[in-house]
């Protein structure tokens, strides 16, 4: 009982921190916060955990679900004895020391929390537990490239809000990121067969323990929809051509992460670990004596790794998962998607700025020359600026597309992912298998007069219902939260029964060859058919 006490006394300041720092606890004056071993705990397969339970959902923060040594495949944790708290989260995995805040700090607010090398945390938020109800789950992989980020980074993350709008099971995770998650060590003996791979298998084990456990969550291990942004979307589209995650979710969804391959080639990635250890003074037979240099020290030895290895010829040297030929047997979206993937919905879409908006651009920049502003005249020395002698052509192309937009948002079109994101989707189209959906979300924040406009990331708060959660983002108005009910039920329906839909929205149709039709989602939703092909080609970018 005294343990209790103590517990319920730590859960109450937490929440009371959480309040001050200004991160998402939810209406913690107005609603009880019960963390107790008679209502909110719940039996995994490695021991008892207990959560929370606020304003109609339970929450279960910090849960481990798999552990590993450094470069090794993770591996099942250990049973515990007792009962586990589960109403903090868990470290992070160490990311490269920060300079400076991200790009659209100023409009997402971000959350930093300790790092660890042991960073294989999940959290669960859910309307019932132990009640059989076979809820659809929906299992977050945020972004950050395969370098930077967490679970739990953005504001927009917080499932709350859509586990209790939805009626599902949100998932959020951890897991190793850059040298520790894909230094590719392979050359150097069995045992680090799967070095290269190391972060992938930390998600299939994630998913493995939604698969033995979410049922006490109620959530249904026969329903998992994974849903990524960024590179959050890279690791989705990698999951669907990796054998180990076959069988472990049903639908999947891309957000932004058609840019580049999921993949990098073995020859890359051994090249990457041979300078490694030579930047370490290190010979090939002195390889275990990684697993005791400090954090820093590897990255710094890695990322310098990166730079001579592409200096020297390598095709494609990065952090990211390796085609080693059986852990990743092939590219899972090359010049076709893998036969595993065909069998599984797909939505697919972007942002219609990407970075083309404030992350890449100064904000003393765009403060003093808000497209806004712009008159006729500006707007097209602006798109010849940026376009050439195919400002005309990109203005008209891109008007007939998005006849609700002006000129002026021409200028800051994207270009680098939505090349991307429609490859994929014809790919999957042609493959001839499950479905596949398109999306643009082309939806101007309000805030600070419209400069930050449809920005890489603007758009997860809406589909996470968070719309008045993060204001900063969305301005928290009665068409923000309009669009937000619109596109979170939409995410919702596809991942209760594969088609996106929501009341309020236009039928949505799945993209095919002969009408690859896409959901725009602006103030005014709607339906366009081969949205932005020819502004692409228009641009060269196609």
């Amino acid at each position: 009982m005294e343990a209790l006490v103590r517990l319920r006394k730590a859960v109450a300041a937490f929440g009371v921190s959480m309040a001050v720092a200004g991160l998402p606890w939810h209406a913690v004056a107005a609603e009880a916060f019960t963390a107790s071993t008679d209502e909110t705990v719940v039996e995994t397969n490695k021991g008892s955990l207990i959560g929370a339970q606020e304003d109609g959902v339970y929450s279960y923060l910090g849960v481990p679900y798999a552990h590993a040594a450094r470069f090794m495949p993770a591996e099942e944790v250990q049973p515990w004895n007792g009962v586990r708290p589960a109403v903090t989260y868990g470290e992070n995995c160490f990311i490269p020391q920060m300079t400076a805040v991200a790009g659209d700090e100023l409009f997402n607010p971000h959350r930093y929390m300790p790092m660890s090398e042991n960073c294989q945390f999940l959290n669960v938020w859910t309307p019932g537990i132990k009640d059989r109800k076979k809820r659809p789950v929906m299992v977050w992989l945020h972004g950050g490239g395969f370098t930077n980020g967490s679970g739990i980074e953005l504001t927009s993350y917080d499932g709350h809000n859509l586990s209790k709008e939805g009626d599902v099971v949100v998932v959020t995770l951890n897991h190793r990121l850059n040298v520790l998650g894909f230094l590719d060590l392979s050359a150097y003996g069995d045992k680090y067969k799967n070095s290269g791979n190391a972060s992938v298998s930390d998600l299939v084990a994630a998913l493995k323990w939604v698969n033995q456990n979410i049922e006490a969550f109620g959530g249904d291990p026969g329903n998992v929809t994974i849903f990524g942004q960024s590179g959050g979307g890279y690791k989705v589209r990698a999951l669907m051509g990796t054998p180990a995650a076959k069988g472990l979710f049903e639908k999947a969804i891309v957000q932004s992460g058609s840019r580049v391959n999921s993949v990098t080639d073995q020859a890359s990635s051994r090249k990457v670990a041979e300078l490694t250890l030579a930047n370490l003074g290190l010979k090939p037979e002195e390889v275990g004596k990684l697993d005791q240099i400090d954090y820093y020290k590897l990255l710094a030895a890695s990322d310098k790794a990166l730079k001579d290895a592409a200096a020297q010829g390598a095709k494609d040297a990065r952090y990211a998962p390796v085609q080693d030929g059986t852990y990743i047997p092939e590219n899972p979206v090359g010049d076709r998607w893998v036969d595993q993937a065909k069998d599984i919905p797909l939505m697919v879409g972007n942002t219609l700025n990407e970075f083309e908006t404030v992350i890449r651009n100064k904000m003393g920049d765009l403060l003093a020359d808000n497209k806004n502003t712009w008159d006729q005249g500006k707007a097209e020395a602006k798109l010849k600026q940026r376009f050439g002698d195919k400002a005309d052509a990109v203005g008209k192309a891109f008007l007939a597309a998005y006849p609700e937009k002006k000129l002026a948002d021409a200028y800051f079109v994207d270009l680098y992912f939505r090349p991307g994101a429609i490859r994929d989707l014809d790919l999957k189209a042609k493959q001839g298998g499950a479905p596949v959906y398109s999306y643009m979300f082309a939806y101007e924040s309000p805030v600070l007069d419209g400069i930050a406009m449809s920005w890489h990331c603007s758009e997860l708060p809406y589909v996470f219902a968070n719309a008045g959660l993060v204001k900063t983002s969305t301005g928290g108005g009665e068409q923000a939260l309009a669009l937000s009910k619109k596109m979170s039920q939409a995410w919702v329906n596809f991942a209760r029964n594969g088609k996106p839909s929501a009341e309020g929205l236009p039928e949505w149709p799945a993209y095919t060859s002969d009408r690859p039709a896409t959901m725009v989602f602006d103030a005014v939703p709607r339906v366009a058919v081969d949205l932005d092909r020819k502004v692409l080609q228009a641009a060269g970018a196609l």
